[in-house]
């Protein structure tokens, strides 16, 4: 697909996008749910320790797929993801926070940003919006959780104003990524979440789509890619996977579709 890769190291496989692989300064990946050694719901490549799966499994999954990138995965940062706006600036004395507990993982927060080489971040999904950012100018990088909570807060543009308030980063110079998550084929929402939609984006028809009374369509990719944008983000700076986890169940795990199920993870690091 344009934009991404879907790339093979063995059994486990992982998304890039192109872009974020070009500058050849980072490495990063968005994991798919083949390759790994999970059962039942949580198989094959279940990545977060706060779904119910046996953390034995989830530490030996995340050492898979940091294998396969260079990563040590006992520096993993992750962070207590809560559908907020919240921003951690992320340094040497985070490393490892959540990567072999959860509850050693930074508190309330869904976007992390560093400047720091070697500081792996990750945040985890199963039907949410992953947004990944790389200043190469500044270089550094960020990620943000968005589900239609974070989405209506915008976290994405909230995590592009921390970089530049923070490191300096010129939002015209930061590459986006919009990961595989729900897409406006699947997700339906109720009366509350369209009226949060519509309080927080002009022209907020474009973003739902109505199916029956009082129920619409939302689109995920097209708000946080507006909130992107809005935040001083290039057009042509932005690539969106269009990939449904809902839809690819085969490839993806999907709370909507499935309920009880594992998480794929988001995760770059700065070479």
């Amino acid at each position: 697909m344009p934009g991404i890769t879907i790339k093979r190291q063995g059994d486990f496989q992982y998304v890039e996008f192109t872009s974020f692989a070009a500058t050849g300064l980072v490495t990063h990946c968005f994991t798919t749910r083949h390759g790994g050694i999970g059962v039942g719901p949580y198989g094959s490549l279940n990545m977060a320790l706060h779904v119910g799966d046996e953390p034995a499994t989830v530490l030996a999954n995340r050492k898979i797929a940091c294998a396969a990138l260079g990563i040590n995965p006992a520096h993993l940062v992750a962070a207590v993801q809560v559908h907020g706006h919240r921003v951690q600036v992320v340094g040497e004395e985070h490393k490892g926070s959540g990567a072999m507990d959860y509850s050693t993982a930074i508190p309330d927060t869904d976007a992390l940003i560093t400047s720091v080489p070697g500081v792996p971040l990750s945040s985890y999904y199963a039907d949410c919006v992953p947004i990944l950012l790389l200043d190469p100018v500044k270089v550094v990088v960020g990620l943000a959780h968005a589900g239609w909570r974070g989405t209506v807060q915008r976290i994405a543009g909230e995590t592009v104003k921390k970089m530049s308030q923070v490191f300096g980063s010129d939002p015209g110079d930061i590459l986006a990524g919009i990961g595989p998550s729900i897409g406006p084929c699947c997700y339906e929402v109720d009366l509350p979440v369209q009226q949060a939609v519509s309080q927080a984006f002009p022209r907020w028809q474009e973003l739902l789509k109505p199916t029956k009374p009082g129920y619409w369509l939302l689109d995920l990719w097209a708000a946080n890619r507006r909130a992107l944008l809005d935040a001083g983000i290039r057009e042509q700076h932005i690539t969106v996977a269009r990939l449904c986890t809902s839809c690819r169940t085969d490839l993806f795990f999907s709370y909507r579709t499935n309920g009880q199920t594992g998480r794929m993870a988001s995760l770059i690091m700065i070479k």
